[in-house]
């Protein structure tokens, strides 16, 4: 849910000044009265009722004490047995047995319905979150710890279920109940009515103090929490890393370090919260023997004919149940607290800028009539995808109301680029080179260069400082992203594969793809052989990342994957890295094929995979220091022919 128009996002100075900000409050409670009110109007009612009968309970007993009890110890000074009427007493019997049990059944349903409740909004929190998230741009996730951003899933959404399910109505619950019994309490003797409440004030005031020290702890627990997370999720993924350069100590060391700080504020946090249920109790204790004390000094002492020993007795009941919803919300504040500081963080997530796109030249299926183009349907273009006279198109709005259509041709040019990523340091410097359709580029150089960041900005993972990108003639920031990166194909060094067949793990590169288009394109990448051997061939199912895989399989299918995209520019970043150099020549041959009529970009340290391009480029430090096909760059003795021939080495 997006924050409310014109308020400023949440960070966590702000959480940290005031965890429990009305802002806060405002924005977790409309995902409750969304879609909730009649839900939450049932439950209130059931609240009510709850509360309402056990205070109705408490009061029956000066009734019975006044009415019945004491008729009977002093009867003997009564004339008659009929002083006592037990027909009326066993009439409020069943009366006060009727409301106790229209208390449980209440908050029977009030569980019951809260839990629904709790559960929906959980899924629609997530929900949320999961959406905004996928708007948030690659550099979100360049700077944010992997396990940092999974603990708003886990933890910071797991102390909202407790809020939500049991806090909550707690509190709720326990207003009500102290509204209905002080009430009652006014009605069955005001005097004692105000030193009950002279105390209540002294609780409220403890229950500021500390739980707002609490609260500070809280918030630093669960930042400490996802920090803790974020590590754990690191050192699983480079476990292999770890071992390999007997790492073990100082990772413990690390570990011990970040462990430490989640120990120290989740003890500070809850010392904090655990002082309040002493202090709620004791002072609630005191009151109790207060009243009893005060209750029989007024009756006997200065005869209050008021307060009879049935008004005490029923009193005395009255206070328990006054002190202790109060006791509660203290008890309760301190989920409330934690729910609150993992709910900053989450809308913390919700409130980063997504990816920001004023792009309006759209990707769209056309039928060529000569030189005319005509946009058709997407189902037409299925029908006829292996006509050579269906072909993808950009289709460009203009101010001044009319349309062109443009086919695209792979045609990729930058003009003089600078980038940075933070806006300090610079990465690219006067970037300049042209990629005509069909032709391979290829960018060599150090570790650092610029190689990948050249690729990150043409597929608009970050926009460019200054300078221009031009895709079929055409400025990329007038595409749409999703667009632009429809018609690009990338292979990564690091590859990923999801929980799924290998058939699902392939068509994902394009999900109308048939089971033979998928299987064509594995042929194409040489991995065919080896799925055919896998226990249940294109349906064997992976898992964690495809790890019953090895690397170079696992690259195999992320090239087959862009294989059947069929996009008319490639993008290969180290995409044979991890595979042996026999199979790599055989894979390279299937690349050839993928590569003809496409515009191709080729990141490589292997000098043995580039040698047929059109272009070469040389990098360092931002620049491109060399360009030209390999026969050329051997010839002028450069940077090139030094990393090739192995004077100088790629670090």
């Amino acid at each position: 849910m997006p924050p409310p128009r014109g308020a400023r996002p949440m960070n966590r100075e702000d959480l940290k000044k005031n965890p429990i900000s009305m802002k806060l409050v405002k924005r977790l409670l409309s995902y409750l009265t969304g879609k909730y009110k009649i839900l939450l109007g049932i439950v209130f009612i059931c609240i009510i009722v709850a509360s309402v009968t056990s205070v109705l309970g408490n009061m029956f007993i000066k009734n019975l004490i006044d009415d019945y009890i004491d008729p009977l110890l002093t009867r003997a000074t009564i004339s008659g047995r009929d002083a006592v009427d037990f027909s009326s007493l066993l009439t409020w019997i069943r009366i006060v047995a009727v409301l106790f049990g229209f208390g449980v059944i209440a908050n029977l349903f009030q569980g019951q319905i809260m839990l629904v409740i709790s559960q929906n909004v959980l899924q629609n929190v997530r929900d949320d979150m999961f959406k905004h998230m996928q708007t948030l741009p690659i550099s979100y996730f360049d700077t944010h710890s992997h396990g940092d951003v999974m603990s708003h899933y886990t933890n910071d959404v797991d102390t909202l279920r407790q809020m939500i399910s049991q806090s909550f109505p707690s509190m709720v619950s326990s207003a009500i109940t102290i509204i209905a019994t002080l009430v009652g309490m006014i009605v069955t003797c005001w005097q004692l009515t105000i030193m009950v409440l002279l105390g209540t004030f002294a609780m409220i005031f403890f229950m500021g103090k500390i739980g707002g020290k609490s609260a500070t702890y809280f918030v630093k627990q669960q930042a400490s929490l996802g920090d803790v997370n974020g590590y754990i999720e690191e050192m699983v993924n480079g476990q292999k890393v770890v071992k390999v350069f007997t790492y073990e100590d100082r990772a413990k060391d690390a570990f011990d370090k970040k462990n430490g700080e989640l120990c120290e504020n989740a003890t500070k946090a809850n010392i904090f919260a655990n002082i309040l249920m002493p202090i709620m109790g004791n002072i609630g204790n005191v009151l109790y023997v207060l009243v009893a004390f005060v209750g029989g000094f007024l009756a006997i002492q200065c005869g209050v004919k008021a307060i009879t020993v049935g008004v005490i007795a029923s009193f005395l009941q009255l206070t328990k149940a006054f002190v202790m919803p109060v006791s509660q919300v203290s008890q309760q504040m301190n989920a409330i607290i934690m729910a609150m500081a993992g709910a900053g963080r989450i809308f913390k997530l919700m409130d980063e800028k997504s990816e920001t796109d004023e792009g309006y030249v759209t990707l769209v299926h056309c039928k060529k009539n000569g030189e005319e183009l005509t946009e058709v349907s997407e189902e037409e273009a299925l029908a006829h995808k292996h006509s050579k006279d269906y072909v993808w198109a950009w289709k460009h709005p203009h101010g001044d109301g009319t349309l062109t259509y443009k086919e695209v041709s792979g045609d990729v040019r930058l003009f003089d680029v600078d980038f940075s990523y933070d806006g300090k340091k610079q990465v690219l410097y006067d970037v300049s080179l042209f990629a005509k359709p069909g032709q391979k580029i290829a960018f060599v150089g150090a570790t650092g260069a610029g190689k990948t960041t050249i690729t990150n900005l043409i597929n608009r993972f970050y926009d460019i400082a200054d300078g221009k990108i031009r895709y079929d003639d055409i400025n990329i920031n007038k595409i749409k992203k999703a667009d632009l990166r429809h018609s690009l194909g990338i292979v990564l060094q690091e590859t990923n594969l999801f929980t799924g067949s290998v058939m699902d793990n392939i068509r994902y590169g394009n999900l109308k793809a048939t089971d033979e288009e998928c299987i064509e394109a594995a042929k194409l990448a040489n991995a065919h052989d080896f799925i055919s051997k896998l226990p249940q061939g294109y349906d064997t199912v992976l898992t964690a990342n495809g790890a019953e895989l090895s690397q170079g399989q696992r690259q195999l299918i992320a090239i087959a994957r862009a294989a059947v995209a069929d996009p008319p520019v490639m993008i290969l970043d180290e995409a044979t890295s991890s595979i042996d150099t026999r199979t790599e020549a055989i894979v390279q041959r299937g690349m050839d094929a993928l590569m003809e009529n496409r515009t191709v970009f080729v990141i490589a340290h292997r000098l043995s995979t580039v040698q047929n391009s059109k272009a070469i480029m040389v990098l360092e430090n931002g620049h491109i220091i060399e360009r030209g096909d390999h026969e050329s760059l051997i010839a002028e003795k450069g940077k090139y022919y030094q990393l090739y021939t192995g004077a100088f080495e790629l670090e």
